[in-house]
């Protein structure tokens, strides 16, 4: 077990990994378990979903009634229609032509998909003319709404692929771990505008190459030469960008936003606003250490800690004078000036984060820290497969996206090895000593730079997560100023509502109504999200939505009470919305 901490303190600080590789075994059974939860909750939201569309209208697909039903081999069908493999209605073919016809993907062809994902392209675009490429998958929206802007997803890791968004998180079609196959995803982002899901940087999923770079500045000179021959590629030129991410992408997207604005070029870099889910701004261990004993605190039935054992947590706490300083990050409006770290900061007596980990694994020996609700058993996943050594003997099926017959579909050479995050260092500094970035939140830092420019920059944090701790975020926030101001005037307690709806997909179910609170104060926006883990459109995928609509302008306040503009005849609710439910009514977390 202390090798095991020493590995992830090792990793997590500062170059935190999004789905770290290769760990130990007991880390591996930590991030196994990250959806269990959520697929115990689908049972549930299912059978209340059908409560809510007993009194709502249901949402048309292309003029069809959505209502599912499940064929004798398995397939699902519309109500009196033809199956949904087909949707009867043709595919839009809207940005093919003779430049991009090489990157079409046939939407009925992809390997293991038994329906229709829509219009989509991908492939290999040139960095440069050294070998280096990005990888892409763009999929454009049938949204009218859409048509004069574009949003980018960007997993984290650093060096974990963006696919993991686009199969399990927000993409068209989603294949959850444990389950049979993948399913239609109604909580698709393609609904709301035009999406290109990238693998960067170089070294990462199929993006082939040697990586080169240090830092972040690096980084994001390679996305800008990337992105340009992109939009010359699908005449993309003058669309409103939007940057959108989770995890490490707390460094990459300001970064990356921050060098597009310094381009002052809107043909090919109009950045219009960022929306990034559990992200690392700060230093991610001062964040985790100040944070992780009052987390247990607010979270105690998920623990079942012993008095003993919350004893010596709260010693500890005191000693290293953790609770003044998160006291202190946490008042609104802010006062003084934090800090940097806390007294006793290099104690190792200090490293709580780690010891609460250590503890809880022995009363859950499946514990997660990318969601901590979660139980065993652990379920398999097509997107990598670093459970062998638990449950499977012989041969191991390969991760989906190092079959070849999928690496055809998506225009990848085959001597391409996939994997979900890399296995060599994206960042070549001596030794592996990863990236040489500051934390994007600091003062004068690209994150300030670019709520000033765009006023539209949204930090989601699942309530759940305890790889990177929602406080460990709302400080950081709190201690940046911007516009003018430093922080926040008040605490994120108002409501954060989330719309009811129709579910036309059973695979693809998630909650409605208060589902968070949130503050939004000169062009920045923080949200709790409830139930939410360290990935937000996988856990919360309607919470997400909403999130998303906010961030295109498609709302006025995350408080609305009105449908998804996708589904705006779906009745909602009638009665005051009250307090958010994420920040407690004691005062803090």
């Amino acid at each position: 077990m202390a090798a095991a901490l020493s590995w992830l303190k090792t990793k997590l600080t500062p170059n935190f990994l999004e789905d770290p590789l290769p760990p130990p075994p007991v880390i591996l059974r930590m991030m196994a378990s990250s959806i269990l939860l959520f697929m115990g909750t689908a049972f549930v939201l299912s059978v209340r979903a059908s409560v809510i569309a007993s009194h709502a209208r249901p949402l048309a697909v292309n003029g069809l009634s959505n209502s599912l039903h499940r064929r004798d081999d398995g397939k699902h069908i519309l109500d009196g229609q033809v199956p949904i493999t087909a949707f009867d209605r043709p595919v839009p073919n809207t940005y093919l032509n003779n430049k991009t016809k090489p990157y079409w993907v046939d939407g009925l062809a992809l390997p293991e998909v038994s329906f229709q994902i829509g219009e989509t392209y991908s492939g290999l675009v040139p960095i440069d003319d050294t070998g280096r490429e990005l990888f892409f998958w763009f999929v454009p929206s049938t949204n009218a709404l859409a048509k004069d802007e574009i949003t980018i997803w960007l997993n984290g890791g650093p060096g974990c692929s963006s696919l993991i968004g686009f199969f399990q998180e927000n993409g068209p079609v989603i294949w959850q771990p444990g389950t049979q196959g993948p399913v239609p995803n109604t909580w698709a982002w393609n609904n709301l505008t035009n999406m290109v899901f990238i693998e960067q940087p170089v070294g990462t999923g199929y993006s082939p190459g040697t990586p080169n770079i240090t830092d972040e500045v690096g980084l994001a000179e390679q996305f800008l030469a990337f992105w340009k021959n992109y939009v010359d590629l699908f005449d993309l030129h003058d669309r409103k960008i939007y940057i959108t991410g989770e995890s490490y992408a707390g460094e990459y997207i300001p970064f990356i936003s921050a060098a597009m604005l310094d381009k002052n070029d809107t043909q090919y870099f109009n950045l219009k606003g960022n929306l990034i889910y559990d992200p690392i701004l700060g230093d991610p261990d001062l964040s985790r250490q100040v944070t992780a004993g009052a987390f247990i605190k607010h979270h105690a039935p998920f623990f079942q800690f012993n008095d003993t054992f919350l004893a010596e947590i709260k010693n500890i706490s005191e000693f290293c004078a953790f609770d003044t300083f998160r006291e202190q990050a946490l008042t609104f409006p802010p006062t003084d000036n934090l800090p940097d770290y806390p007294p006793n900061w290099e104690s190792p007596d200090c490293e709580i984060w780690e010891k609460i980990i250590d503890a809880a694994q022995i009363i859950n020996p499946v514990f997660n820290i990318y969601r901590i609700a979660d139980t065993g058993p652990i379920l398999s996943t097509v997107m990598e497969t670093p459970y062998d050594d638990v449950y499977v003997e012989g041969e191991v099926n390969l991760p989906y996206f190092d079959r070849s017959d999928v690496k055809k579909a998506l225009h990848v050479p085959d001597s391409t090895e996939w994997s979900e995050c890399s296995n060599i260092d994206v960042f070549a500094t001596p030794l592996g000593a990863g990236d040489q970035s500051a934390p994007s939140a600091l003062e004068g830092g690209p994150l300030q730079q670019v709520i000033e420019a765009t006023n539209n920059v949204i930090i989601a944090h699942g309530d759940l997560d305890y790889v990177l701790l929602a406080n460990g975020s709302l400080f950081a926030l709190n201690n940046l100023t911007f516009n003018g101001q430093r922080g926040f005037s008040e605490p994120p307690v108002c409501p954060f509502y989330v719309p009811y709806h129709d579910e036309p997909f059973s695979g693809s179910v998630s909650g409605a109504g208060v589902q968070g609170g949130y503050v939004s104060e000169r062009g920045l926006t923080f949200i709790g999200v409830n139930q939410a883990g360290h990935e937000g459109p996988e856990y919360a995928p309607s919470a997400s939505y909403r999130q998303l609509e906010f961030l295109l302008g498609r709302i006025s306040s995350l408080q609305e009470v009105s449908g998804f503009t996708t589904q705006p005849d779906v009745e909602q609710s009638k009665g005051e919305l009250g307090r958010g439910t994420w920040w407690p009514r004691d005062g803090g977390i």
